[in-house]
């Protein structure tokens, strides 16, 4: 932090800490770091808020305009009632007093448990930010064809139960935590969760109209472009702004010398993750398609950004290099990898955070590192297989439990009020079909795919 941001925080500090004009002692020591921390927290809270920006334009410019209008009112609508569930039920079986499976007190927050240093507001609004994140992943994979109410429902249940029990696992006092299972910032607890109900959410839904073409006895996949390469841009960049609240702020203060270390340290990781799963994506696209392609690239840094997640404070600077550029790697696979099994993902949201997630709960149990604050240290820091199994069986456990509820709810909103839209409305456009409206009012935006 330079000097000049230095002393704009201080003063900060200072003006919303001092007690009256006549308090000539000034605050004390305590009451400052406390004010150190709720601003840190809230400051990212705010980050991590305004990362669903970055999903709505990404998620956007990533399909075509006659459906934009409805990607926007989800990112919108999945953050505002994440907001209004976590704080109904949500943050009561997160946190909440209970069992290793779920918590069960502070509804409402009447009485809630606060883990954190800092006010329970200021935690329970951080800890709203990413519920809403988690949710909105869902909604790139399942793009373009599934209704606007069916969305909303999958939002209530993902937002008030699935995640909140998952949180309670690892963030919460349940059983993975208490096994040591190290996410400091939710590669497996947001992204994971995620990306594996955008994956089975997919199946479940199918694939667009035109998306997968037969041929012969096989079916080739057809691409289908995004409309505005430009807006995908400006969202990876407030994503990756957003980071800096996500990661860093999970350190929920910055009032001790070791605190400030770790921040430092957790927001350096995740620029350099975020740097090298761009270039390898771009890297490894250039060879198999012959072209630089930039949305692999953009997506590359998300998929760096998601890797680091979980490890962010336990590996050092050279591990983030590599866990970023792997994710960079898997990201660009991955996307081949479901066009192969005929999985339509209009946006990336399974390699990106899915198989990613994944991937960076793996690589805390490689490099983690005990003096880092992991539980012991990972397989190449010397700890041997211990971490990295239970980090392997976290991955896979909260994969399971994520896609197999959401397999339910999917199921039953299909049989009950229906998911996905008519044909003839997917072919119109969602925007006309479901808001009366169009994002791109005066210019023709039918296509026939």
């Amino acid at each position: 932090m330079s000097r000049t941001l230095r002393y704009v925080f201080a003063s900060l500090i200072l003006v919303l800490t001092a007690a009256s004009p006549a308090d000539a002692a000034g605050p004390a020591p305590e009451t400052l770091a406390a004010a150190v921390d709720t601003v840190w927290v809230l400051l990212a809270a705010f980050l991590v808020f305004f990362m669903q920006a970055g999903f709505g334009m990404v998620e956007a410019g990533f399909i075509r305009a006659k459906n934009t209008c409805n990607i926007l009112m989800k990112n919108w609508l999945d953050y505002c009632v994440a907001s209004v569930m976590f704080f109904l039920v949500g943050y009561a079986f997160m946190f909440g007093e209970g069992n290793g499976f779920i918590g069960m007190s502070g509804f409402g927050l009447s009485g809630a448990p606060n883990p954190s240093g800092v006010p329970l507001w200021a935690f329970w609004l951080f800890q709203a930010a990413f519920c809403g994140a988690a949710a909105t992943i869902v909604a790139g994979g399942m793009a373009e064809r599934m209704q606007f109410h069916a969305y909303l429902m999958y939002t209530v249940v993902v937002s008030a139960l699935v995640y909140p029990v998952i949180g309670h696992w690892i963030w919460g006092g349940g059983w993975l935590a208490g096994m040591g299972f190290g996410d400091f910032a939710g590669s497996t607890v947001v992204h994971a969760t995620g990306g594996w109900i955008a994956f089975i959410g997919t199946i479940i839904l199918g694939p667009r109209v035109g998306k997968f073409i037969a041929n012969g006895k096989d079916r080739r996949a057809n691409a289908i472009p995004g409309h505005n390469i430009a807006m995908a841009a400006l969202g990876v960049f407030l994503l990756w702004f957003g980071w800096f609240g996500f990661n860093p702020g999970s350190t929920l203060g910055v009032s001790t010398a070791a605190s400030v270390n770790q921040a430092a340290l957790v927001a350096a990781n995740t620029n350099l993750a975020a740097a090298a799963g761009a270039i390898t994506a771009m890297v490894v696209a250039w060879v198999l398609y012959g072209k630089p392609d930039p949305s692999m690239t953009m997506n590359g840094a998300l998929a760096g950004l998601v890797a680091i997640t979980a490890s962010c404070a336990f590996v050092s600077a050279p591990a983030a290099l590599v866990i970023g550029a792997v994710g960079g790697v898997i990201v660009v696979l991955g996307v081949r990898l479901l066009d192969r099994i005929g999985v339509d993902d209009p946006v990336g949201a399974v390699p990106v955070h899915g198989m990613n997630g994944i991937w960076g709960t793996l690589a805390v149990g490689l490099w983690g590192q005990e003096a880092l604050g992991l539980s012991r240290d990972g397989l190449f820091a010397g700890g041997g297989w211990t971490q990295l199994g239970v980090q392997a069986m976290g991955a896979v456990t909260v994969s399971l439990f994520a896609m197999g509820a959401m397999t339910v709810v999917f199921l039953v909103i299909k049989k009950t009020v229906g998911l996905r839209v008519s044909r003839d409305e997917e072919l119109r456009g969602l925007d006309i079909g479901e808001h009366g409206m169009e994002a791109y009012s005066g210019f023709q935006v039918f296509t026939t795919t």
